[in-house]
């Protein structure tokens, strides 16, 4: 990539995460301690962060710069937050996790109920 085309991609992603947090640019730009319209100014390509900003940024979004960069990534947020819990996590705990996915992406059309009721044996 290109640096213009670095660039666009750091405000398009700082753009798209902030959508999906479902906050506009003047609330992230307050509660990031910014002026009014910082983020308006990023996203509209009249400015880039400061590194301290980016880093602030990504804190605020709940998520790693590794992540803000994971350009396959689909959902990197609830990815970080999946990846937060999991840490915590016994290993006997961790083994359902996984086998819950497992089984999750076998069946297409698996019933998230299922798991509540324990109608569906997972292990």
């Amino acid at each position: 990539m290109t640096i213009d085309e670095n660039k666009q991609y750091i405000r398009d992603r700082i753009t798209a995460l902030r959508m999906k947090k479902g906050v506009s640019e003047y609330e992230m730009s307050k509660a990031l301690g910014k002026s009014s319209c910082y983020i308006q100014g990023i996203s509209s390509g009249k400015a880039l962060p400061s590194m301290d900003s980016f880093l602030c940024i990504c804190e605020y979004l709940e998520i790693s710069v590794r992540d803000f960069f994971d350009m396959e990534e689909k959902e990197p947020v609830l990815f970080a937050r999946l990846l937060r819990l999991a840490r915590q996590l016994s290993p006997a705990h961790l083994s359902l996790l996984v086998r819950i996915g497992e089984v999750m992406l076998e069946e297409e059309s698996y019933d998230f109920g299922q798991i509540h009721s324990g109608q569906k044996n997972l292990l």
